[in-house]
């Protein structure tokens, strides 16, 4: 019931804001991330949770991002297997139904809502809290780190979110049950995972993955994790990356782990509700998204004819079919691909090991590109707000292109918004963008077009 009211609240929208006009662009679905300890002091009373619902539906805003699982492994409800989280940075949430708050509020302004995970995380560095500090530390990751060789994650200096290793069974058992606890427990339209993935590329080289990956590929290394790469000095005092004769069919192996999780998830979750939409968010510099395992095109897309780091078999476990929702992050400060090629064409995202370089680093570049990856499957273009500080022209370009160039929008997140007072920026940006479609639909025409992005390099 909730989504066909849902449905049917998008389609009234699209009328009234078409006027009488026969013809209208339909509205495309806009989500608001709110982060869970970011927003923690005003999100603890529930008057202000009903504030800033009606703040997002006036601004546009179709839908909420519920985040309930932060990285210290907590949770904000009272879970049969995670510790709930009551207080953070001295503020003690008071006892009220949180979630059920946020998802009466969201409906009750015709919003759906979604719950989010940080899923393989399970540590706050800053803090020391979550299940890898205490109760679970042998689910840590090992990380081959250059210069010091194979190392938990407890033991790597300035480490602010630790991650487990994804290959483990019981760090799988344990996410998924959690999915299936909220999903059982709350009135949520869908279930997002984030940081569902490896933690970079020198995760994870313990001795479980060790042999998981040996059966894999059924054959026993001799020299690990030299056989996958080993970490060689430049000469200039720094590092480089030689890969070994397993790299590729590594790279693959890890992709088929964090596919096989979502396969996993997904049918868990039908089993639960039929009905409940799942959905990911990743970055969306894919290029060198393999570092941290997850391949998120379609399966019609073969990446090994673009890039030497892809088996053949690498397609197999890309995760698009799967889906009912996808967000890329296009964390970006140039906005179109003049811009790009305007710059110095360098950028070092956040779970890169090196600068890379290609088309596909900037908003409109990493939309277009998203769409040849993914095969005809729907995205939402995915915003980071600090991006542009305080230029609220350079921000206003960048919710207008991603709601162009994409299936939506999905805005991280609410906290950005509150400090600068976007409210109005925000909004405006959705108009202007929503009237230039509907503008294209009543001359019978699409979205101005513009050119696409080369292929990204490698």
């Amino acid at each position: 019931m909730k989504k066909e009211l849902f449905a049917t609240l998008l389609l009234l929208a699209a009328a009234a804001g078409s006027g009488c006009r026969e013809t209208s662009a339909p509205v495309k679905p806009k989500l608001m991330w709110l982060d869970c300890s970011a927003n923690w002091e005003r999100f603890s009373y529930p008057d202000s949770i009903r504030y800033y619902v009606d703040k997002c539906r006036e601004a546009g805003m179709t839908a909420l991002v519920l985040d309930i699982k932060g990285t210290s492994s907590e949770v904000v409800y009272p879970s049969e297997y995670a510790p709930q989280l009551k207080e953070w940075k001295g503020t003690v949430r008071p006892d009220f139904d949180f979630i059920g708050t946020f998802t009466e509020a969201a409906h009750r302004a015709g919003m759906e809502i979604y719950g989010s995970f940080n899923t393989f995380a399970e540590g706050h560095g800053i803090f020391r809290r979550g299940l890898i500090y205490d109760g679970h530390p042998e689910w840590q990751a090992i990380n081959y780190l250059p210069g010091k060789g194979l190392t938990p994650q407890l033991e790597i200096p300035g480490k602010t979110v630790l991650f487990t290793n994804p290959a483990l069974p019981e760090v799988q058992e344990h996410e998924i049950a959690l999915f299936r606890e909220v999903a059982s427990k709350y009135d949520l339209d869908g279930i997002i995972l984030d940081r569902a993935r490896y933690d970079n590329i020198m995760s994870d080289f313990s001795d479980f993955s060790r042999k998981a990956f040996e059966a894999y590929i059924g054959e026993e290394l001799e020299r690990f994790p030299e056989d996958i790469y080993a970490w060689e000095e430049d000469g200039n005092g720094g590092w480089k990356r030689t890969d070994g004769p397993y790299f590729k069919k590594w790279i693959e192996w890890r992709a088929s782990v964090i596919y096989d999780f979502f396969r996993r998830t997904r049918e868990e979750l039908r089993k639960v509700d039929p009905e409940l939409k799942f959905g990911a968010y990743t970055g969306a510099w894919y290029p060198s998204y393999y570092e941290v395992g997850v391949n998120w095109a379609s399966q019609t897309y073969d990446p090994s004819q673009d890039f030497d780091w892809a088996t053949p078999e690498y397609r197999n476990y890309g995760y698009a079919e799967l889906l009912d929702l996808y967000t890329n992050g296009n964390y970006y400060w140039n906005v179109t691909l003049d811009e790009y090629r305007r710059s110095n064409g360098l950028h070092r995202n956040e779970t890169d090991s090196e600068v890379s370089t290609g088309e596909h680093l900037c908003v409109e570049g990493g939309c277009r590109y998203s769409r040849r990856l993914l095969g005809g499957h729907p995205f939402y273009g995915g915003m980071y707000v600090e991006d542009y500080k305080r230029d609220t022209t350079q921000f206003k370009r960048a919710v207008e292109m991603n709601l162009r160039e994409s299936d939506g929008l999905m805005v991280f997140d609410i906290v950005h918004i509150i400090q600068r007072d976007w409210w109005g920026p925000l909004g405006r940006a959705i108009a202007a963008a929503e009237a230039e479609a509907a503008a294209a639909a009543k001359a019978g025409t699409d979205a101005p077009e513009s050119e696409a992005p080369a292929d990204s390099g490698r």
